[in-house]
């Protein structure tokens, strides 16, 4: 099978480490791709959002599955033009990743199929804001209504943050804290049936202890020994299904990649948000746990062929990820520096890797620059968190690149838990 995934992301580097262990990936192309993609897939340049280029490319290439990785290019439409060129895509069209692309209208979605979630106001003047914070009182969170590369989410205690954070988004959605813990789990759909894969945690704060400003994940980990084994069934049953059955009888079916962002809270399980794609970095963790070839089982969804899958296969242990962000992320993230250490970073019996994100390569054509706010993250398995959790930070500790900061708190608290 020749496969083409779209993006530049360590989410992609996951996906395109997977599919090249996949004995049925022929031929492997990534586009734009980065640094680190480009050891594993042949790499193209494109502009991810003009879906017409992306199509034909993969035309050109003969792919007979296109991954399109980023939200924005599946917000704009992306996997409609390819899907219209008759080659199968693994990504909801436009219309169905509005459930990422507008919160507003995820929200609408849930209302809709009874889906459990936060109560919240859409609100698009000060005078709503200002009503809207006064009806939940603090710890107050405002949400950029589109698209914001993850940094649109403010949780905070100070009401003027809030109406800061409000004032410079067209429209928000004001919504009630939720407590517990939190969750990721994604899904594999065709618009019909619906595969979950394994749970993740991750870590949104800059600093240990969850402080400093939201980011879009310092790192993650799993699988979850703390959460009910019925959590994933909960979740099916009472979230997921019901809302690719809404939007298939909207007549905007989902098919792709579906990621509930969930609270564990005293009143039982909420979502805080839909993702219409992999999320970074816990695609990391899951991917690494995944037995089941990858491209049959994305092929499967793009072509709605998922109910005739056999149950996905698991590694046994735990996978954590730890990211390596550079000086200034996430307010002003300094890029160009030299990265060193890459190759010492990883285990020759593949148990930890290196996945690059912001990355580039030299004029040389050999040195690794940085080239984003996060620039790289270190995946490693284990029989233990514990274990999976040392070898990561083990990796972590050889990698050189000025200024730059990652969590040393990733997976602290489960994996003492754990024992």
């Amino acid at each position: 099978m020749k496969v083409l995934v779209i993006g530049n992301g360590a989410r992609e580097h996951a996906l395109c480490r997977a599919l090249s262990l996949d004995p049925d990936v022929t031929e492997l192309h990534c586009a734009p791709g980065n640094a680190g993609i480009a050891a594993v897939a042949r790499l193209h340049p494109v502009d991810q959002l003009d879906g017409s280029a992306v199509a034909g490319l993969a035309e050109r290439l003969g792919a007979e599955l296109v991954v399109v990785g980023p939200e924005a290019p599946l917000v704009a439409g992306v996997a409609d033009a390819v899907r219209e060129r008759g080659v199968p895509v693994f990504g909801p069209g436009a219309e169905a990743a509005r459930l990422e692309g507008s919160k507003a209208f995820a929200k609408e979605v849930m209302a809709a199929a009874n889906v459990p979630t936060a109560r919240s106001y859409v609100c698009t003047t000060a005078e709503e804001v200002d009503r809207a914070l006064d009806a939940f009182g603090p710890p107050y969170v405002v949400k950029d209504d589109g698209l914001a590369a993850g940094k649109g989410v403010v949780v905070t205690e100070d009401v003027a943050a809030a109406r800061a954070h409000a004032r410079g988004c067209d429209r928000v959605v004001i919504e009630e804290f939720l407590d517990g813990p939190e969750v990721s789990l994604f899904a594999v759909t065709d618009g019909t049936t619906v595969v979950p894969l394994q749970p993740a945690q991750d870590f949104k704060r800059a600093g240990d202890g969850d402080t400093g400003p939201n980011t879009g994940g310092m790192g993650a980990y799993s699988p979850l020994p703390w959460a009910d084994p019925k959590l994933v069934d909960e979740v099916m049953e009472s979230v997921l299904q019901p809302t690719v059955d809404e939007l298939r009888r909207r007549g905007t079916p989902f098919s792709g990649l579906l990621y509930a962002g969930l609270a564990v809270t005293s009143r039982g399980i909420r979502v805080i948000e839909f993702n219409a794609r992999f999320g970074d970095p816990e695609t990391q963790v899951v991917l690494a746990r995944l037995r089941t070839p990858l491209a049959g089982l994305l092929h499967a969804a793009a072509t709605g062929r998922l109910a005739e899958i056999e149950p996905l296969r698991w590694a046994d242990g735990a996978a954590v990820t730890v990211v390596i962000a550079s000086e200034g992320y996430p307010v002003s993230p300094r890029t160009g520096d030299p990265i060193e250490g890459l190759a010492e970073a990883e285990a020759a019996d593949g148990s930890s890797y290196v996945l690059h994100a912001g990355t580039r390569l030299a004029e040389d054509g050999e040195t690794v620059l940085s080239a984003g706010g996060r620039v790289l993250s270190v995946t490693a398995l284990g029989e233990t968190l514990a274990a999976a959790r040392e070898r990561a930070y083990r990796g972590v500790g050889a990698i050189r690149l000025r200024g730059s900061h990652h969590r040393g708190d990733i997976a602290e608290r489960a994996a003492a838990e754990a024992g």
